[in-house]
């Protein structure tokens, strides 16, 4: 598997905020996208993931555009943007069984209370998930990722948000353990990271049109 860039524009309001960027991403791969704010950062993971259409170029999977491959591609997906596509009628528990029901989940026999203990929700897995902290909610969505060994693609935008020290580091662990086994990662921090130094590629998106290579 691989998730191949080649020659992709964005353009926004008139404004080129990159063009020309080409890299792929490999199975075992942590790459890491980096730039100041308002440089395009959450543009690319959307137009990685199919959320939006580049200018010019295009985004390949195993050689395809992943225009034309949409629901393979999508099978082997994770993304998880700012917003935390919680139900706010149901509870974290709830969620997090809807989610791994709805996807077939490998870990079927997975504990999930055990789960929303490692993000930080212990206490609160029968609250209704609206009355939970926007932080909390977000974790909800991050505890999916123990639940996403299937998908070989994890896109995440900014997933260290309202996350402890010791809450980065398991996740760290989490996307260490994910690449070992074959999976790729690409995410958006402004968080520093201490167990994937050495490991996580990076690739930088200047506060300029720009080429770039990973």
């Amino acid at each position: 598997m691989l998730l191949d860039v080649h020659n992709l524009s964005c353009v926004r309001e008139d404004r080129t905020l990159f063009e020309h960027l080409s890299f792929s991403v490999s199975p075992g791969d942590l790459l890491q996208i980096e730039g100041p704010n308002g440089v395009g950062k959450t543009s690319l993971l959307r137009l990685l993931i199919g959320l939006s259409q580049p200018f010019a170029g295009e985004v390949r999977w195993n050689g395809e555009n992943i225009r034309h491959c949409r629901d393979d591609y999508h099978d082997q997906l994770l993304y998880l943007g700012h917003q935390p596509g919680v139900k706010g009628g149901l509870t974290p528990l709830e969620n997090l069984g809807f989610y791994q029901k709805l996807h077939q989940s490998d870990a079927d026999g997975a504990d999930l209370w055990q789960i929303l203990a490692r993000v930080g929700l212990a206490g609160f897995e029968d609250y209704p998930s609206a009355q939970l902290s926007a932080g909390q909610q977000r974790r909800v969505a991050l505890a999916r990722l123990w639940l996403s060994e299937r998908p070989a693609l994890w896109v995440l935008d900014e997933p260290f948000t309202a996350i402890d020290k010791q809450g980065v580091k398991v996740l760290e662990r989490l996307m260490l353990d994910h690449a070992d086994r074959g999976g790729m990662v690409v995410l958006t921090t402004h968080q520093e990271m201490s167990l994937m130094q050495g490991r996580i590629k990076t690739l930088s998106l200047a506060s300029r049109p720009m080429e770039a290579a990973c």
